[in-house]
């Protein structure tokens, strides 16, 4: 009987944690990278970093697969907004964002600061030029912006 309490009480603190951590996350300042085509003039700002997925397979094969996160972020037609890209994993990512001039590289520990504002509906790619080969073996490093 004594196991039981101790892991309903420990299964609390856990619950108790993760809600007191997701304050953090969701304050007024905060937006969500997925949100409404309803937006005012406020000033918007996303935050993505770089992540990697590696492993080892059976025959010793090394797979990687690197992405942006989040993979998938939408954002107002005519609204400037500010995408800020921290460099987690990978030494460097030259980027490019498809059908735009935009350009730059996120570096391992940095933040990279990209200035947006499309004009015109549609799906834009950030690719990662590092990432994006298929005869390197690699997973592209693709994330898409949404521009309803």
């Amino acid at each position: 009987m004594r196991f039981v309490f101790i892991r309903k009480k420990w299964l609390f603190f856990v619950i108790a944690a993760i809600l007191m951590g997701s304050l953090y996350f969701f304050t007024s300042e905060t937006i969500p990278t997925f949100q409404s085509s309803q937006t005012s003039n406020k000033e918007i700002t996303v935050n993505m970093v770089t992540g990697e997925f590696s492993t080892t397979t059976a025959d010793g094969k090394k797979l990687e697969a690197y992405r942006w996160d989040p993979g998938t972020i939408v954002i107002p037609k005519n609204q400037n907004v500010t995408l800020k890209i921290f460099g987690v994993n990978g030494e460097e990512h030259p980027f490019y964002i498809e059908g735009t001039d935009i350009k730059g590289t996120v570096k391992k520990g940095e933040e990279t600061v990209v200035s947006l504002n499309f004009n015109e509906e549609g799906t834009y790619r950030l690719i990662c030029d590092a990432h994006s080969h298929e005869e390197h073996n690699v997973v592209p490093m693709i994330a898409y912006i949404v521009v309803e």
